[in-house]
This record gives C-alpha cells, sequence and structure tokens, in this order.
C-alpha cells in the first residue's frame, strides 16, 4: 500500500449547505441510477491505495488532511517500465472498485493488443475510498460533504495517474480514459479539463447533455416506452392502464392491504407511491440494461404476456415481476433504492447538489405523467439535505448549450458511444462534432454494453462496435509515438 499525502480541499463556496439528515414525505421518483452494470461481480488484481489529491481555487478554504483512496493495477499484458506501453485507466463512478474490475471487459480484452498497463480507480466516497474514517462521518454534514463532488473526483483521477507512470516509470506512456455512465461523463470531462494527463477518453453511455434544459425531460421515459412497445404491443398496453388499477384497488377499503398480498411485499404497503416506484425501475432497468443475449425487456414482457388467458391486469403486472426478479417469498420495494443504504445516500447527495438531472415522463410515455418539478426537487433535497441543489453547475463548470462547439474548439480525441435502445442515449452525443471527437451509435446497443466483456453470444453490430473504437484508440496512440519521436529526435511535426 502506497500513501502520498496531498493537500485535501472543499469547495464549500460552489454550494448553499445548510445540513440536516431526516427521511423526507416528499415522494419524488430518484433519478434513475447511473451505473455501469446492472449486475457486479468480482476479480481478483493486486489493489494499493495512496492518499489522492482534491482540486481546489486556492481562493477556496484548504485544509492537508489527507485519505486512503483504493486503485488496483493489472501488469500481466504490460510491456514493462521504460517502454512507451499505453495505460488504460478505468474510472471508477457510484459505487464499489470491485464491481467492475471483472465486468468492465474493454480494458482486459484489449490489453494484449495493445500492451498496455490496466489501472481501476475508485470514486471517492464509494467503496473503500471514504474520507473522515468512516461513511457515517463522511456523509455526517456541509463540512465532509463538501469534498464530495465530480471535479474533485477527476481530480484525484489525475494526481493517482500521475503517481503512477512515476512510481511505475511509465512517464511517455500515453493514458487512455475510460468510463460508463457517470464514469462515462467523468472520462470525456477529464479529457476536456486535463488534456496533459489523458491521450484520448472513451465515454460510454455518457449522458453528459442530460443537464438544465438541454435535453428533453422525457427523453429517458420516451426510450423506455419505446424499448417495451417494440418488443410487444400488448405488453405495453397492459403496463399503460395498470396505473389506474393500482389506484382503483387503493381506493377500495384495504385496498393497499389487498395490493400487498397481490405483489407479495416484504412489508405492507403505506402509500401506491412505493408500488409505481418499484415498478417504474424494474422497467427502467430492464430498458438501461437490456443486453443480449437474454433481453430483460423480453423476460419482463414475456411473463406479461405470458399469464394465462383472462388473467387481470394487476396479476400479469406481477407474472412480469416474477419473471423478472425470480420467484421470491417477498418482494422489497426499496429494492432499488434503499434510502438507509451509503451508496444510496451517497449517489442522492450528487444528485442533490450538482448532478441535477431534470427527468421525468409525460402522457406520451407508457407511465403516468409526472414532469420533473425543480421546485419540488429543491423541496426535496432541501428536506433530505438543507441543500440548494445548483442545475445550472455542470453547464457553467463543464459547458452548457454550447458543449459541442466548445468541444469542437477546444477539445480532441473523445469515443461517445451509445446503445439507442439505452434510456440515457436520449443525453447522449449521438454525432460527430469533430475528426477526433466520434460518435460511435448503434440501434440495438444498451447501457455501457460495448465495455463489457466480450462474449462468443455477441452480436456482430456490437463485435463492430467495439472493433471501430479500438482502431480509433490505435490511431491516437500511432499518432502520440510519431509525435513522441520526432521530439526525441529534435524535429517538429507538419
Amino acid at each position: 500500500m502506497d500513501i502520498l499525502t496531498y493537500p485535501f480541499r472543499q469547495f464549500l463556496s460552489m454550494l448553499l449547505l445548510i445540513f440536516s439528515l431526516h427521511v423526507s414525505a416528499i415522494q419524488l421518483k430518484m433519478i434513475p441510477r447511473l451505473g455501469a452494470l446492472r449486475k457486479h461481480s468480482r476479480g481478483e488484481l493486486l489493489q494499493s491505495s495512496i492518499n489522492s489529491e482534491s482540486a481546489a481555487s486556492k481562493d477556496f478554504p484548504e485544509s492537508y488532511t489527507t485519505f486512503k483512496q483504493r486503485y488496483v493495477i493489472n501488469f500481466k499484458y504490460w510491456s514493462g517500465p521504460n517502454t512507451s506501453a499505453p495505460i488504460f485507466a478505468f474510472f471508477g463512478a457510484e459505487e464499489n472498485i470491485d464491481d467492475d474490475i471483472d465486468g468492465i471487459g474493454f480494458l482486459i480484452d484489449n490489453a494484449s493488443r495493445f500492451k498496455a498497463l490496466l489501472v481501476y480507480i475508485e470514486h471517492r466516497y464509494y467503496g473503500k475510498s471514504i474520507p473522515f474514517g468512516s461513511s457515517k462521518e463522511a456523509l455526517r454534514n456541509a463540512s465532509s460533504l463538501g469534498y464530495f463532488n465530480s471535479a474533485q473526483a477527476i481530480a484525484d483521477y489525475a494526481a493517482i495517474i500521475m503517481h503512477a507512470k512515476k512510481k511505475y516509470s511509465a512517464n511517455n506512456s500515453p493514458v487512455i480514459v475510460i468510463g460508463g455512465s457517470y464514469g462515462g461523463m467523468l472520462a470525456s470531462w477529464f479529457r476536456l479539463k486535463y488534456p496533459h494527463v489523458a491521450l484520448g477518453a472513451l465515454a460510454s453511455s455518457a449522458p453528459i447533455l442530460y443537464f438544465d434544459d438541454i435535453a428533453p425531460q422525457n427523453g429517458y421515459y420516451s426510450i423506455v416506452t419505446k424499448d417495451f412497445k417494440e418488443t410487444s404491443e400488448s405488453c405495453y398496453n397492459t403496463i399503460r392502464k395498470s396505473w389506474a388499477e393500482i389506484e382503483e384497488v387503493a381506493s377500495k377499503p384495504n385496498g393497499l392491504s389487498i395490493l400487498s398480498k397481490k405483489f407479495k411485499t416484504c412489508t405492507p404497503l403505506k402509500r401506491t407511491f412505493e408500488l409505481k416506484d418499484y415498478l417504474d425501475s424494474i422497467y427502467s432497468e430492464a430498458a438501461q440494461y437490456n443486453d443480449p443475449p437474454n433481453y430483460p425487456v423480453t423476460i419482463v414482457c414475456g411473463g406479461i404476456d405470458g399469464a394465462p388467458k383472462g388473467t387481470d391486469i394487476l396479476s400479469r403486472i406481477f407474472a412480469g415481476v416474477v419473471a423478472y426478479m425470480g420467484n421470491n417469498s417477498c418482494y422489497d420495494m426499496d429494492e432499488f433504492y434503499d434510502p438507509t443504504r451509503e451508496e444510496s445516500i451517497a449517489w442522492r447527495w450528487q444528485t442533490c447538489s450538482e448532478l441535477v438531472m431534470p427527468i421525468g415522463h409525460d402522457r406520451n410515455t407508457m407511465f403516468p405523467p409526472a414532469p420533473f418539478d425543480l421546485k419540488n426537487y429543491i423541496k426535496e433535497c432541501k428536506s433530505l439535505f438543507g441543500v440548494l441543489p445548483q442545475p445550472h453547475w455542470v453547464k457553467t463548470y463543464y459547458g452548457g448549450h454550447d458543449l459541442k462547439l466548445i468541444l469542437h474548439r477546444f477539445a480532441s480525441n473523445i469515443i461517445f458511444s451509445n446503445g439507442l435502445r439505452d434510456p440515457y442515449s436520449g443525453g447522449g452525443v449521438l454525432e460527430k462534432i469533430s475528426d477526433s471527437i466520434v460518435a460511435l451509435s448503434t440501434v440495438n446497443g444498451s447501457h455501457c454494453l460495448d465495455i463489457q466483456r466480450e462474449k462468443p453470444s455477441d452480436p456482430q453490430w456490437l463485435v463492430m462496435q467495439r472493433k471501430s473504437e479500438v482502431d480509433i484508440i490505435q490511431g491516437w496512440i500511432s499518432n502520440y509515438y510519431t509525435d513522441l519521436l520526432q521530439l526525441k529526435d529534435g524535429t517538429s511535426s507538419t
């Protein structure tokens, strides 16, 4: 374990904080999770950790407190020190980095070809990279949460990458940063903010346009609806009709008890919101991670459509739940968002402070109308954390309506990859911006599918998408080696 001492600074001026944590009575749908993977597994690689640097203006309050931040190194494919072989750095996001090491296959699958050193970096405040000694202390109040934002996360990544290059005598090694979902946003922002550290970035399923009013608010749920409707019209219609049926049953004497029994909830329902939010999460997750060869949307609709003829609407819906979640003794309505889970609290903090994504749905979707309401969102976040959300901060710090122009003029070497069946593709970069800011999309692709492990069952369009990504990265690296050689020879490139 390596320990470096870096300043640990805080963005207090960015946020207005009056902190008090308690459960809110306001019922708002949480922003759908941005995890790169739906299910996780662990790999066995060398693990080490350092104390990481945090980025901040000199005008901000400073301290020199440090904390241990984990990164994972895989040397297996690396050609060794002083060879200028590339470094592939994966940016962890809102989860334990152990969950990504095995599931994110892009690095492993291509390491041998590039003789690359692989680095996986855990995001601060997640996994074991927790400041202040424990999650309880780290998530306690304004003084600790003020250190928790994306700008400081990418500064951590810069510090760790530079440390690794020095430690392993890889100063001339080009760095390609890779991230999926929120991590994909971080990768693209990193290339924009730290072009001297990373040669290029692969940003998979990164909805960097889903902020403020750049992308349509109902974009996410419109794609979920489209996925289900294209899979099965009857399934789509059953889901669309089910919301009113839930309310009708709930209005009867002991209606909530009837619903609890029908859906085998682990605890009695207190509000219909709990059940509707649970079903919303199932449909959203199935669409977001609608990966081949199993295709979860098909599984859900198979349960709904496969119920015996004459089965009532809600029993069909429950059959879809069983098909997707398994035949369990009961179903936990907090399965997708447990407000007491530290990871959930941490992600809610991020979406309540800077990552305000205005996601809602209207009558054109298969969901009941629930438009994004910023006033209620602010009220909810103030109730939870005492924080005033900053809905314009991402545009201010990373670029707003003119982001494509900014990327065209000031950035280079970024791949934005998207699957168009992924609901988050509605906030993704889907058009080529310049010769080196490339958008790759697949009609049938899902969330972060391109950076998952290669499988024999992968369809040809997925194989070709990955090949295009690798070829582009190879071009970046080849140009880098040409420039490096010319600089060593005292010549300049033309």
